[in-house]
C-alpha cells in the first residue's frame, strides 16, 4: 500500500457518508482532536493510565488503541490534503525536501 492509494481510500470513503463536503477548518478541529487521542494513547503506553471509570486494557489492547489513534490522524491528514488538492505523497516528498536543504546548509556552516 503506498501513500496515494491511502488517499485514494480515504476520499472514497468519506465521500459515500457524505463526511467530505465539511470545511477544512472543520477537519482540522477533528485532527486536532485526534491528535490528542494519540497523546493519551502513548500516555497510556508508556506510564498507563488513572482513570476512574476506565478499565486498563492488556499491552496489546493498549498498542491497538495507539495504532487505531495513528491510523485516525493519517486518515484526516489524508482528507485535508485533499480538500486543498494534493497528495500526501507530495506533502513527504516537500518535508524531506525542506528538511535535507535545511540541514545540508547546517552541514555546510560547520
Amino acid at each position: 500500500m503506498n501513500l496515494n492509494d491511502v488517499q485514494e481510500w480515504e476520499k472514497q470513503f468519506y465521500e459515500e457518508r457524505g463526511w467530505k463536503q465539511l470545511p477544512p477548518y472543520i477537519r482540522v478541529g477533528f485532527l486536532a482532536e485526534e491528535v490528542g487521542e494519540v497523546s493519551r494513547a502513548v500516555r497510556a503506553c508508556e506510564i498507563g493510565r488513572d482513570h476512574p471509570g476506565e478499565v486498563a486494557g492488556t499491552s496489546d489492547e493498549v498498542k491497538l488503541n495507539l495504532l487505531e489513534e495513528v491510523g485516525d490522524v493519517i486518515s484526516n491528514l489524508a482528507i485535508l490534503s485533499d480538500l486543498y488538492g494534493f497528495r500526501l505523497e507530495d506533502a513527504v516528498l516537500a518535508h524531506r525536501s525542506k528538511l535535507e536543504k535545511r540541514y545540508s546548509r547546517q552541514r555546510k556552516q560547520q
